[in-house]
């Protein structure tokens, strides 16, 4: 019941998550198909009786507020649990079983989704693999838009990582451990060493992947992401970051696990000399009980680890 003794609906938080994600009234109005006066109208009226604001009106559109991210998190949890009852309980209209993995860029959590899919072998289906930045990992997981993250953890950022993962109602279960690797061009002149120092390093592009709001340096996707860099190039995907590193000479710090079919022939890993290390591992809901995609999907991510991996340490 909100404030003024009237249930919310369904509807109603589909409206307030469409809204939210379109950015736009109108954008959000289009995809819901109904008329952009009756979404400003039921979002007002549902505003009035909640006593919040959940959306601040500006010349370019709109922004969440936070009592608005507060209910948005809440609102998709519901969704979600809807839809998985719907799923488990009901007779879906479009029949299609649905799931969805949030990550950082990697090669292994994308083989992994290739080998689940073959798996399960459905012929309908809608699964999302969304990479992407690492604090929106943990709010897809936390809000139930995605059921398992993939990220990693390090002696640098494990202190604010596993306190955010704990924040949004989260727990952290250990893949593996990596040493750092640099990803070059095979032309790159670091290419006939068999190990780089940060030294050798410093005449070169670094490249990294945006983080959008949450840009601290313990939200980076690479290692030592402290350390001065003359040459800077941020990104937000994998295949500008690649094209990057051919194009200009450049470099990104990763697992080292790479995968020539998906990152190409041209892109070779070469072990960084430091005493850091990542552990990479997946992030899932602390009160929701994981379905069979989301078992198996662990599954195939278990067996795509590569060989030379360490086993993960049960803590940092």
């Amino acid at each position: 019941m909100v404030a003024g003794g009237d249930p919310l609906t369904l509807n109603q938080l589909r409206y307030v998550v469409e809204t939210a994600e379109a950015h736009s009234i109108t954008e959000a109005a289009a995809r819901l198909f109904i008329t952009q006066p009756s979404l400003t109208s039921a979002i007002h009226a549902l505003e009035e009786e909640l006593g919040i604001r959940i959306f601040t009106r500006t010349n370019k559109g709109i922004r969440v507020t936070a009592d608005g991210e507060e209910f948005l998190a809440y609102a998709r949890q519901m969704l979600w649990q809807e839809r998985l009852m719907h799923q488990r309980y009901g007779k879906r209209q479009d029949g299609k079983p649905r799931f969805s993995v949030s990550a950082q860029h990697y090669s292994f959590a994308i083989e992994a989704f290739v080998d689940l899919l073959r798996e399960v072998g459905e012929t309908r289906y809608e699964f999302h693999m969304r990479e992407t930045e690492t604090y929106r990992i943990l709010e897809d997981v936390g809000t139930l838009r995605s059921e398992v993250g993939v990220l990693y953890r390090s002696p640098y950022n494990a202190t604010v990582i596993m306190r955010a993962i704990a924040a949004h109602g989260l727990r952290f279960t250990p893949l593996f451990r990596a040493r750092p690797h640099v990803f070059i061009s095979k032309r790159n002149p670091l290419a006939a060493k068999e190990e780089v120092t940060l030294a050798d390093l410093r005449d070169f592009p670094r490249l990294s992947y945006e983080q959008g709001d949450h840009n601290a340096f313990y939200f980076a996707e690479e290692l030592q992401s402290t350390l001065p860099a003359d040459k800077e190039l941020i990104v937000t995907d994998r295949a500008t970051l690649f094209n990057l590193l051919i194009g200009l000479g450049g470099y990104t710090i990763s697992s080292g696990v790479i995968n020539a079919e998906l990152n190409g022939a041209d892109i070779i890993a070469r072990p960084l000399r430091v005493t850091d290390y990542m552990e990479v591992g997946v992030v899932q809901h602390g009160r929701v009980r994981a379905s069979n995609y989301a078992r198996r999907y662990i599954a195939c991510l278990k067996r795509r680890l590569p060989s030379e991996a360490e086993d993960a340490a049960d803590s940092i």
